[in-house]
């Protein structure tokens, strides 16, 4: 059974600002789905049509069942929402918050003191549930969001990049709770991230977004398996001009090159048998080594794949645009 089915989305704002263009996804109901890709790409606006608070120019799109645009009201009701801002009051207390939303979905006396309750013990924020939600660290407001898109229990529950804006270790522990939903509440969770570490542990399925588009789809073993060989860095003392790209097409067996400053990648058949041979041409070519590395295909040796840059100057570009 599909959860979220969408086919041929066209968004373009104002300005000629093309948001979406012609992406189509099928999400499996009781999975973790991720939405992967830089800032810009087109994932947002894909939660904002699917979640019923935007309307695409063109396409059509089906959540829990129900037509996105005909049955706005009853998707509303079977989805749970966690967007990139908070979605608490700041000036009230933990459980305050959770009391308001649980009102709004019509939770009323004893019904509605034990889902609270259960959220609090739950997200582990019992002992603060008096305190005021501003004085809340990062972390502790990003669990109390998502206990909030949980109080009506909904079948599908979307989370637009969760964990932007939190330290390492805040970051982790929200995995560990979304991990934790995943496998106790048998929900369908679609996840919009552009953190290639979050994808890759998070999500059973997986699509790159590139554009407004869908470049690659799968598990992310699946997708790094269609990657053959090793991938390597080599980092140079000094910015190339060119000279390290016409030095290495020269070499046999060397791949999908990619230069971003003083960086080099490139994918190679056998990486500790071509670092030789790579580190020669290009001292030859006047370029010095500083270091070079082997790993195995990454996702965003997918991305490079697929999009035709790696996800970091995919993500540095966009920057750059909306500055």
């Amino acid at each position: 059974m599909k959860a979220i089915e969408a086919a041929n989305l066209r968004k373009t704002y104002p300005g000629g600002v093309r948001a979406l263009d012609g992406l189509s996804l099928a999400v499996e109901a009781g999975t973790i789905f991720g939405l992967l890709g830089p800032n810009g790409a087109g994932k947002s606006t894909t939660v904002k049509i699917l979640t019923t608070l935007s309307r695409p120019d063109s396409g059509e799109a089906r959540v829990a069942g129900l037509d996105v645009i005909r049955n706005a009201e009853r998707v509303r009701r079977s989805i749970g929402v966690v967007g990139q801002k908070h979605g608490l009051d700041p000036e009230a207390t933990g459980r305050e918050n959770l009391e308001m939303q649980a009102e709004i979905h019509g939770l009323t006396g004893a019904a509605r003191r034990e889902r609270v309750e259960q959220l609090l013990e739950r997200f582990g924020l019992a002992e603060a549930a008096g305190r005021i939600a501003k004085t809340y660290s990062g972390g502790m407001q990003r669990r109390l969001d998502l206990a909030l898109g949980l109080v009506h229990r909904p079948k599908v529950l979307f989370l637009d990049e969760p964990t932007t804006g939190l330290d390492p270790e805040a970051r982790v522990e929200l995995w560990r709770e979304i991990e934790r939903l995943a496998g106790e509440e048998e929900m369908t969770i679609l996840l919009t991230t552009h953190y290639l570490e979050e994808a890759d542990r998070l999500t059973s399925q997986l699509a790159i977004v590139d554009r407004g588009r869908i470049v690659a789809e799968g598990s992310p073993d699946e997708l790094k398996r269609e990657l053959r060989g090793d991938t390597v860095q080599v980092e140079l003392l000094e910015s190339t001009n060119g000279d390290a790209s016409a030095a290495l097409s020269q070499l046999a067996g060397v791949s999908e090159l990619a230069i971003d400053g003083r960086l080099l990648r490139a994918r190679v058949d056998n990486g500790a048998a071509a670092i030789p041979s790579l580190i020669t041409a290009l001292e030859r070519a006047g370029l010095r080594v500083a270091s070079a590395t082997i790993a195995r295909p990454s996702l965003d040796d997918v991305y490079l794949q697929y999009a035709g840059r790696s996800f970091q100057q995919a993500d540095t570009n966009t920057k750059e645009v909306a500055a």
